[in-house]
């Protein structure tokens, strides 16, 4: 499986089948809210599915993926899909039961043997123990690291560490594409797993997996236009 990351929480994930998950639209409403947004433009993407976590302009630009994909947006439930069933489990985008800034959805399915977790703009103060059940073993982890408006440090690294992944790939975060987010650094620092910084957006899950007790932290190339 390669995964590309297209800045923020959107990736595409290539294997037996494509899935593309949170695709940003139209950035022009960060720059109206005075934030940086300047990845460049999603293009010429074609996937079997498309997973939006919550909808937020910068996590629902399903227009922007071509194939005729099939959608499952902002949902929950176990529901079948062209890569097998997918668990879609409620969560929120915030610390006070979703009424700051809403619901979040987060994915869980399994690709080329491969269990793929992500977390969207999970916000809440940790998991809940009902969450954790659902979600079951994780080998391939998206979590958001950047801070408000999602998990922030301590939470986002124990967290990560009660999932037991073997690989783990920090998203949402500040880069030089947008201003409104923390860095990385402290995620990194907390959960203190080896760290592999790629020179590219994108890389193979045979070169990057480790294991559950010595997970991969990957630090894809934030892309530029």
């Amino acid at each position: 499986m390669r995964i590309r990351w297209f800045g923020q929480s959107a990736f595409l994930l290539a294997g037996e089948k494509a899935v593309f998950i949170d695709p940003f639209g139209d950035t022009a409403i960060a720059a109206s809210r005075g934030l940086q947004f300047d990845y460049p433009p999603i293009e010429g993407v074609s996937a079997d599915l498309v997973l939006v976590t919550h909808e937020h302009f910068d996590h629902s630009g399903v227009e922007t993926i071509g194939g005729s994909p099939a959608v499952l947006r902002s949902t929950a439930g176990t529901l079948d899909s062209p890569v097998g069933e997918v668990a879609a489990i409620n969560s929120e985008h915030d610390d006070e039961a979703g009424t700051a800034r809403g619901p979040n959805t987060i994915f869980c399915f399994s690709l080329d043997g491969l269990r793929v977790c992500h977390f969207g703009d999970f916000g809440q103060a940790g998991l809940r123990p009902e969450q954790r059940d659902a979600i079951g073993e994780v080998d391939v982890l998206f979590v958001p690291v950047g801070g408000w408006p999602t998990i922030a440090e301590p939470a986002a690294a124990e967290m990560t560490r009660s999932l037991g992944p073997r690989l783990v790939v920090p998203m949402h975060y500040r880069t030089p594409a947008v201003n409104f987010l923390e860095p990385p650094d402290a995620f990194l620092e907390a959960l203190g797993a080896r760290v592999e910084r790629l020179s590219e957006s994108e890389g193979a899950t045979d070169d990057l997996l480790g294991t559950r007790d010595d997970p991969t932290v990957a630090l894809f190339e934030a892309p530029t236009a």
